[in-house]
């Protein structure tokens, strides 16, 4: 019978043997385990960092509506009282997301989110043109008993950090002003996204926050020149559209779209195939210039303002785009 002392005597001895039997240049079982699994992680993080090279970048534009009449009305028509004057938010809308594919010419564009009070949180008509807008999302806070918004910055925090958390934005472009808005620049950067301050020219001193400044990735500020085709005082629109349609009805959206057809043809026949081709990869969005040019060439043609008609805007643009197409 085999002595257990003599057992436990020998077994170091055969460990060692057992090591010693594995092949000639090769580490031990439980080293090459380890190395496999890095091998593996190694593989992983490769594949990882691939996708995300060839992943576009994205942007969305984050639009404080309160801010953005507030400080246009005042830069433009002298007052904040939104009854006082009248805002083409579809038009400033395009020129914003033809300002950010200018600055952010390899990225695409998520959405335009636009944050607006309302009571009861019930869209207003105007409201109501502006959430049909493509690539559009109006997002409502609540307006109190003297017009003012309430739990907007709330809304534009919730949107910016979820975004940013989820990697579904690599930038984004805020328009506003309120120191509030600082925690809302502060989620987003947390999780990696840059946050761009957009604001408004304002006529004396500022009218954004100065924490706000100091915390955002850059700023832009947007001056009378960019605002003006945008913002028309109500009594002299008025006089001009109304004054124009008076004894006569308004024109239909065919008509209108004809219109449209028109100055396409025009432009055609001017500026030549390869110059109008080139707003073809922006369908169905006109840079800004361009559209205010096709606005005021149409009104020239039909004899009175679409100021304030977004339908038949949207009509002109569908003519002009809808000639291109079968000419180019």
């Amino acid at each position: 019978m085999t002595d257990p002392y003599q057992q436990s005597q020998q077994s170091p001895e055969h460990q060692q043997y057992s090591e010693r039997e594995q092949p000639p240049g090769q580490p031990p079982e439980h080293l090459r385990a380890i190395a496999t699994a890095i091998e593996r992680t190694n593989d992983l993080l490769t594949r990882v960092l691939a996708e995300v090279a060839t992943t576009p970048s994205t942007h969305a534009i984050f639009v404080d509506a309160g801010y953005v009449y507030a400080a246009a009305g005042r830069l433009v028509a002298g007052t904040e009282d939104r009854r006082s004057f009248d805002l083409d938010a579809e038009g400033l809308i395009e020129a914003f997301i033809d300002k950010a594919r200018t600055i952010f010419p390899e990225s695409r564009l998520l959405r335009v989110y636009w944050y607006d009070g309302a009571r009861r949180r019930i869209h207003t008509t105007e409201q109501q043109r502006i959430a049909e807008l493509p690539d559009v999302k109006v997002r409502l806070g609540n307006l109190n008993a003297n017009n003012q918004q309430k739990g907007v910055d709330s809304l534009i925090r919730t949107d910016l950090e979820s975004l940013a958390r989820h990697r579904a934005i690599s930038d984004a472009a805020l328009i506003g002003g309120d120191e509030d808005l600082v925690s809302a620049v502060e989620a987003a950067q947390g999780y990696g996204a840059r946050v761009h301050l957009w604001g408004i020219e304002a006529a004396g001193g500022r009218n954004q926050a100065e924490p706000l400044l100091w915390e955002v990735d850059s700023q832009r500020t947007f001056d009378l020149d960019f605002c003006k085709p945008y913002v028309t005082r109500r009594t002299v629109h008025e006089a001009h559209a109304d004054g124009a349609l008076a004894g006569r009805p308004a024109p239909g959206r065919d008509d209108v779209r004809f219109v449209g057809a028109q100055v396409a043809a025009q432009w055609l026949a001017s500026r030549g195939r390869d110059t109008v081709a080139e707003l073809l990869p922006g369908h169905p969005i006109l840079p800004g210039a361009v559209d205010q040019e096709l606005l005021v060439e149409a009104e020239a043609l039909l004899g009175l303002s679409l100021r304030g008609h977004a339908d038949l805007r949207r009509a002109l643009r569908d003519g002009f785009w809808d000639h291109l197409h079968t000419q180019l």
